[in-house]
């Protein structure tokens, strides 16, 4: 039988980190020629937005200074490529795989522009072989690293001994918006963060770690205009309608229970949550769907508090923690996380 196993994942931070009650000034000083109200109000969503610390690829004073969408991609571009070489390096050391032995690169970012894609880069800096497969995805937002992976099945599931890296970098601060003073624009500076991740995959028979069960993604009808970015000539700007917590929990059941059958399985039957930490609203939408189903989402709510939403990577650090953990066989986690257009991905894995 031919599985997708889950070998390793690794994470990297960039140089820069500050905790939320330091920024609290920065986005004062910011904000001081807004109405105090509206200050007041933006000040108590980085206050409250769960969220205790957060890196970033520049330092947080620079990311309040007016700098072009040109500065900001480049320095976006060249932290993408640090951290993606770093991150993969981390992961092919931890597992003892040489980077000649990756037979298909998949990378996912959205916070920037780079053609060619960062996969291109990372090949010539690890001397990845000649004929590695490339697969860049670029605008599926949250959603990307739990679409890495389904990417990855699909590919591993019809070639056995084959060997996949997955490589998230995401640096949403490089799409902070200085002249936007919407809410969509604050509630994500409150909630997101810098970073990046790695996860390995394996369809050799000797491979070790969770295997891929099944997947799926979930496209919700007409919701195009819920999350996204509009590129203005300031850079990316942030689309978040505040709908999006209510939504996910309007369609929740059709998004988990159906999957969860259609591989043999029940939410009883999956004892871990792997799940993308949107920001605060959305955790508490889904921790009060899981509750009631008598499921915690602890490990989503520490990453978030931790780093912050890092877009695509975040899951991936939440997957992370679920690999350190001493799992018992035969348990199984549910991989799940919303994004743009709008969907959910869905994995089920099984240690």
């Amino acid at each position: 039988m031919n599985y997708t196993r889950i070998v390793s994942v690794a994470k990297e931070l960039p140089p820069y980190s500050r905790n939320t009650k330091d920024i609290i000034p920065l986005v004062e000083l910011w904000l001081s020629g807004q109405e105090e109200r509206f200050s007041r109000k933006v000040v108590k969503i980085f206050e409250g937005a769960a969220v205790d610390k957060r890196y970033s690829i520049m330092p947080p004073e620079d990311v309040f200074v007016s700098t072009s969408f040109e500065d900001k991609n480049k320095i976006y571009s060249r932290e993408a490529k640090r951290m993606g070489a770093n991150v993969l390096r981390n992961a092919l050391q931890q597992t003892d795989w040489q980077a000649s032995s990756i037979d298909y690169i998949i990378t996912v970012s959205c916070t920037g522009i780079m053609i060619p894609s960062l996969d291109a880069y990372l090949i010539n800096e690890l001397e990845m072989r000649q004929d590695v497969v490339r697969l860049p995805v670029t605008e599926m937002g949250c959603a990307a690293g739990v679409s890495g992976l389904i990417y990855a099945h699909n590919f591993l599931k019809s070639n056995p001994g084959k060997r996949i890296a997955l490589v998230s970098v995401e640096s949403p601060t490089a799409t902070f918006q200085l002249q936007d003073y919407s809410m969509a624009n604050m509630v994500s500076a409150a909630i997101f963060g810098d970073g990046a991740a790695c996860v390995l995959l394996s369809s050799e028979e000797d491979a070790v770690g969770p295997r891929i069960i099944g997947e799926e993604m979930y496209h919700f009808k007409d919701a195009t205009q819920m999350m996204g970015f509009d590129l203005t000539n300031h850079g990316l700007k942030m689309i978040l309608d505040p709908a999006v917590p209510e939504t996910i929990s309007n369609h929740f059941e059709k998004i988990v229970h159906p999957f969860l059958e259609k591989y043999g399985s029940n939410i009883q039957k999956v004892d871990h949550l792997v799940f993308h930490p949107g920001g605060k609203k959305i955790v508490q939408t889904v921790e009060s769907l899981f509750g009631a189903l008598g499921k915690n989402i602890d490990d989503t709510r520490e990453v978030l508090r931790l780093y912050g939403n890092m877009s695509s990577a975040t899951v991936l650090y939440v997957l992370e923690r679920f690999m350190e953990k001493n799992i018992p066989k035969g348990e199984q986690g549910l991989i799940l996380s919303f994004g743009p257009g709008f969907s959910a991905q869905r994995v089920l894995i099984e240690w």
